[in-house]
């Protein structure tokens, strides 16, 4: 009998830390950013996002191309990740998206951005992860 009630609460055990496991890939959440509002604006659209560790964000070039992104401030200051993170090449045609998923290994707090050729227009963002 104490047998099969431990075999049942290693069992329920393993469940429970199986799915806290996976809860949090389990609510990810995919988030889209436009490059070049909407409006024709110069302008990420939206311009902050604030997120959870796990989702991904997809900037998709929206309008009035090229655009890029660098990110200006990463948390702890890592210049060598936001180096990673930037998108330096130049996104020429309508339509050409890319993803970034914060997930566990990119530390949380606020990433700053810019588009290179549009910066002096004012088109940067900011994406806030949350724990």
């Amino acid at each position: 009998m104490l047998a099969e009630l431990m075999r049942g609460l290693v069992v329920g055990l393993a469940l429970v830390l199986t799915w806290l496991g996976m809860g949090q890939a389990a609510f990810a959440q995919t988030y889209q950013i436009k490059m070049g509002a909407d409006n024709g604006m110069l302008a990420f659209q939206p311009a902050q996002l604030t997120i959870q560790v796990g989702d991904t964000v997809e900037w998709l070039n929206n309008k009035l191309p090229p655009h890029n992104v660098i990110f200006s401030a990463v948390p702890n200051g890592d210049k060598e990740l936001a180096a990673k993170l930037s998108r330096q090449a130049l996104v020429y045609k309508v339509g050409d998206s890319f993803r970034i998923t914060f997930n566990g290994d990119l530390p949380t707090g606020t990433y700053t951005y810019y588009c290179t050729p549009h910066r002096g227009a004012g088109m940067q963002g900011k994406i806030v992860v949350q724990g």
